[in-house]
């Protein structure tokens, strides 16, 4: 790990061990994202150099005093040879929050990047708020995975071309892995796309319903 930086409410903790990898853990040191806030994660992986970076907990999106929304952007670059694993944890939209989540994946050809995202509609018992996710990949000069969606609109989310009335969206990104062909199963499916990547997503009353759905 040459440099690692942070602050809260993203607070980085890199794990001691002996393997060659490198182990990051991701802490929200302190409640976020709030209505107003702006964060930002880069992530840097060098030539030949393997990274694993896990949440901790879930990430609450919460509102703000005056309905003032939220944003995360996660920026991420793997060079030749480079290894990511990016795994956060569940992200849950509260009541009147309105958060906009962004990644940006920038791959080199001969790299491996797995990614995991979980959205869950609300607390137990609590209608969301609203939450629009992007997600920009690209491995070399080839587009990967250009996706944005939004939930929270209770008409659009019990649709079946949304959401049919499931709490829980996870979905599983793997660029550079093992070819895998399409399958699917109730409420899940895998689709292999370009430049080498699977995408897997699942549709769950619960989280780990969702996860069984994506393999985990």
């Amino acid at each position: 790990m040459r440099e690692l930086r942070s602050m809260a409410p993203l607070t980085l903790f890199p794990r001691r061990h002996n393997g060659r990898d490198a182990v990051v853990h991701l802490v929200s040191s302190a409640t976020a994202p709030l209505g107003g806030d702006e964060l930002l994660l880069d992530i840097r992986v060098g030539p030949g150099a393997t990274l694993h970076l896990s949440g901790v907990a879930a990430t609450l999106a919460l509102p703000g005093l005056h309905g003032e929304p939220s944003t995360s952007t996660v920026d991420i670059e793997v060079a030749d040879g480079g290894s990511l694993e990016y795994r956060p944890e569940p992200t849950v939209v509260t009541a009147r929050a309105n958060h906009t989540a962004v990644l940006r994946a920038a791959l080199a050809e001969n790299s491996y990047f797995r990614t995991r995202e979980v959205l869950v509609l609300g607390r137990a018992g609590e209608r969301p708020g609203r939450l629009t996710t992007t997600v920009a990949v690209t491995r070399g000069d080839l587009p990967v995975l250009r996706q944005t969606q939004s939930i929270g609109d209770p008409g659009l989310d019990a649709s079946l071309a949304v959401l049919a009335g499931r709490r829980v969206l996870a979905t599983e990104l793997e660029v550079g892995g093992e070819p895998r062909p399409a399958a699917s199963g109730e409420w899940w499916s895998r689709v292999p796309l370009a430049a080498g990547a699977t995408i897997t997503t699942s549709l769950a009353a619960d989280a780990v319903v969702a996860l069984k759905g994506l393999g985990c």
